[in-house]
């Protein structure tokens, strides 16, 4: 699998490419060796050997057949993995969002940003109340996951940390700081504990919180 893109220049340097080419053709759905090799004046076995790499990296999946003009062709399309190479609509969205509401309020924004963690927590809680504390540690660590995170857990004596790099968030953390405190609030809450936020915010931006094991 290729490595998460952490910005969007490598991205873009990547749909430079040949293959980046053939995933950018693929956006517009499902396509056969022969239709890509038209598209990118290409021999068939050319494109063959860029769709061979390209699957083995898990960003695009055989989806069925075609009639061609000799026989049945195998039609290729995009799997979930590849979107992390093109634009998303909400990350635009979420920035402007974010600066709105600190041209209102700095600290306005981060309570609501906090907000916003605490409720994509409670998809999580339900049957916490009596649990160790391993699972609700293993259910922040999944819920971080579920948003794009790429974390694992290390423990010290009593104190307890959640690192890693391929932050969903990133692009925005640069600019905005505060939008760290959403994750800050959607662990706290799964966690039953305070967490202290100490994300890295600069060319490789690295998530980093740390909270207290036997409060959890």
């Amino acid at each position: 699998m290729l490595a998460d893109v952490d910005n969007g220049s490598w991205g873009e340097r990547f749909l430079g490419t040949t293959r980046g080419r053939v995933l950018s053709l693929l956006r517009s759905g499902g396509k056969t060796v022969n239709e890509l090799s038209i598209a990118l004046e290409m021999t068939d076995n050319g494109v063959r050997a860029h769709l061979t790499t390209l699957e083995r990296d898990g960003l695009i999946r055989r989806r069925g057949v075609r009639r061609g003009f000799r026989k049945p062709e195998q039609v290729y399309e995009l799997t979930d993995d590849a979107g992390q190479f093109f634009p998303k609509a909400h990350e635009l969205l979420l920035a402007q969002l974010v600066v709105v509401l600190k041209d209102r309020d700095v600290d306005s924004a981060r309570e609501i940003l906090q907000e916003v963690g605490r409720r994509i927590a409670a998809g999580y809680t339900a049957g916490l109340d009596n649990v160790p504390p391993s699972t609700r540690t293993s259910t922040a660590l999944k819920a971080l996951a579920d948003i794009g995170g790429v974390v694992e857990l290390s423990t010290t004596d009593a104190v307890s940390i959640i690192q890693g790099a391929g932050c969903p968030l990133a692009a925005l953390t640069r600019l905005h700081p505060e939008v760290c405190s959403l994750a800050q609030a959607l662990l706290a809450e799964i966690l039953g504990a305070p967490v202290d936020e100490r994300c890295e915010r600069g060319d490789s931006p690295r998530c980093r919180f740390t909270f207290s094991q036997r409060a959890a």
